[in-house]
């Protein structure tokens, strides 16, 4: 029993390394290749060929971020931090993000089509209630309630789970801007827009500036998982 125990964990933690791995360099990427799909100098079949690279690098970060809550669960209840997850609990919530990470996978496929972007919606609004939840259970757990249970010296994992919420938060605004680039290029495709461009330009600006405190945020789950310093 302890070997399987051992197993299971080591396991989880190496597929919760790499979904990290994948949710951080992925950003990167989408970040890099966002100067691209925004350059007016460009032309519009080239921006677009960008806006497709950007779009399947992001495809990866999109489920590094769907797995990393699951599996941060998973090795919760291991841990003895989440007993609501004990027995059936477990499976329902691996169904839970299977059902999430499949209509992440759907907006993906689907990008191009409004079935796309209404799924793309769906998903996006799936995430409030969940930050939420998470933000919520995060505070009881410091209070000393709720249902993860942490004391003194385990505290880093309620702390994980906000820093992540907020991860979640800047996460929606990032989708929103790629989002709207499809439904932006749709009326550029139909003739130059200069009012179409600005709002580009605009949005782009502040998804920068949200990439760096993203990155931030997400270094900081990293570190908060590695060294667990209270």
């Amino acid at each position: 029993m302890e070997f399987l125990y051992l197993n299971e964990l080591s396991i989880l933690r190496w597929v919760h390394i790499l979904a990290m791995v994948y949710w951080l360099g992925g950003e990167w990427g989408v970040f890099q290749t966002s100067y691209h799909v925004t350059n007016p100098a460009l032309s519009l079949e080239e921006r677009k060929r960008h806006m497709e690279t950007a779009y399947r690098i992001d495809i990866l970060a999109r489920t590094g971020i769907v797995l990393l809550l699951p599996l941060g669960l998973h090795m919760g209840k291991i841990y003895g931090f989440v007993p609501l997850l004990d027995g059936a609990g477990v499976w329902l919530m691996w169904l839970f993000f299977a059902v999430w990470l499949a209509m992440t996978w759907t907006a993906f496929i689907k990008r191009e089509t409004d079935i796309g972007i209404t799924v793309t919606r769906l998903e996006e609004w799936l995430r409030y209630p969940l930050i939420a939840a998470l933000l919520v259970v995060s505070f009881m757990a410091f209070a000393g309630s709720g249902p993860i249970k942490s004391g003194l010296g385990n505290h880093w994992y309620p702390a994980k789970m906000a820093l992540y919420a907020f991860a979640l938060c800047i996460g929606l605004f990032l989708r929103l801007v790629m989002r709207r680039w499809t439904e932006r290029f749709r009326i550029l495709a139909m003739g130059p827009n200069a009012e179409q461009e600005a709002a580009l330009s605009r949005e782009i600006g502040m998804a920068r500036i949200a990439a760096y405190i993203y990155w931030i945020t997400i270094a900081s789950v990293c570190f908060l998982g590695a060294v667990k310093p209270f």
